[in-house]
């Protein structure tokens, strides 16, 4: 199975930095120029995409506030919203698209959507999309795939909640439908959600079980989870974006800090460059340190004649001697010759 994907020249892969994704969703606060803002900000942390979101409240859902259209779940962040409320407070503007897409293009980073209809989609596809997204809620839309695989552009694919049966279903229907490039995102579905509940362990196991890169879209707080994910071979990161936490923001209480997103792509870049590959024995950077091992050296005068004892022969720092496993196989035998407090013991000098 192909593994590599391209994105607009931005090869994704283990070969390759993690690919960093600032998802700005509806952090935008309904201002085009806080979007923007934002744009320049993902881009100056040194994340290599900006991703927004394509609907508008009537393609998400009714414009009703009773029964399950209403959030009555007290934990919820958008609780006593109505969907159609929370939507059209989050949704971007299809007009901002262009500007958001021209201004991350000037900055040399990769700005793509998530689209939610197939509206939306033809819509992506007149501003030249390079990938898309399927949000985690989405990923059983199996129409929708459909139309976004159809385009032949690279698919990036949250699995949040989804079953492995899910999973191959929509695997399946996206290959089948022309997807050459897949990308899946091992996702929990909760905001924000926690350590425990992440299970990043499934990465490598839906690596090998569905044959294509996978990453992680990490709703959980700091940047622990998304380091020790590419220790296991996530190749793509996405986390929601914002300028400041506290200027609010229907996501910005999961949504990271500029300060943090730099974090993020330093560390997340440590944590690939330390990956390397089954190694023992010292790297080549190592081998000046080989002479700070311990080894055998004469720590009193001798001369010839004289006995190895535990007072005249230690295992000490630097390591120009003999190493220290030899030291009892050598107590007790004879130097042929003079030899001087602090001279390495080779086997030369042994009579």
């Amino acid at each position: 199975m192909k593994h590599l994907v391209n994105i607009a020249g931005k090869a994704i892969g283990r070969g390759f930095t993690p690919f960093i994704i600032a998802e700005m969703s509806g952090n935008h606060n309904q201002s085009l120029d806080r979007a923007l803002e934002i744009v320049d900000k993902a881009a100056e942390c040194g994340a290599h995409a900006l991703k927004i979101q394509t609907y508008t409240p009537d393609t998400m859902t009714l414009d009703l506030n009773e029964r399950e259209f209403h959030i009555s779940d007290p934990n919820s962040l958008w609780a006593g919203e109505s969907l159609y409320k929370l939507y059209e407070e989050a949704y971007t503007p299809w007009e901002w698209h262009k500007p958001i897409f021209d201004r991350a293009r000037e900055l040399g980073i990769i700005a793509f959507s998530t689209p939610f209809d197939d509206t939306a989609v033809d819509f992506l596809e007149n501003l030249d999309a390079p990938c898309y997204k399927i949000a985690s809620f989405e990923n059983t839309d199996l129409p929708l795939i459909r139309r976004v695989a159809a385009t032949g552009k690279p698919l990036i694919i949250s699995t949040g909640m989804a079953t492995v049966a899910e999973l191959d279903e929509t695997v399946r229907a996206a290959r089948e439908a022309g997807c050459k490039d897949l990308i899946l995102l091992k996702c929990t579905s909760t905001y924000p959600a926690s350590p425990e509940n992440t299970d990043i362990l499934t990465i490598p196991h839906m690596r090998e079980l569905f044959g294509c890169e996978v990453g992680l879209s990490d709703h959980t707080m700091g940047i622990g989870v998304s380091v020790a994910s590419v220790a296991l071979g996530a190749t793509v990161i996405e986390k929601h974006f914002t300028l400041d936490r506290a200027e609010g923001g229907v996501d910005s209480a999961f949504s990271m800090e500029p300060d943090e997103m730099s974090q993020l792509v330093l560390e997340t870049k440590r944590a690939w460059q330390s990956l390397g590959q089954v190694n023992y024995g010292p790297t080549a950077a190592e081998i000046k340190s080989l002479q700070f091992r311990r080894s055998l050296y004469v720590v009193k005068d001798l001369k010839a004649g004289d006995v190895l004892t535990c007072d005249n022969l230690r295992a000490i720092r630097p390591g120009l001697g003999l190493p220290p496993k030899y030291l009892e196989q050598l107590l007790g035998k004879v130097v042929g010759h003079d030899i001087k407090k602090g001279t390495a013991l080779t086997w030369a000098s042994i009579q």
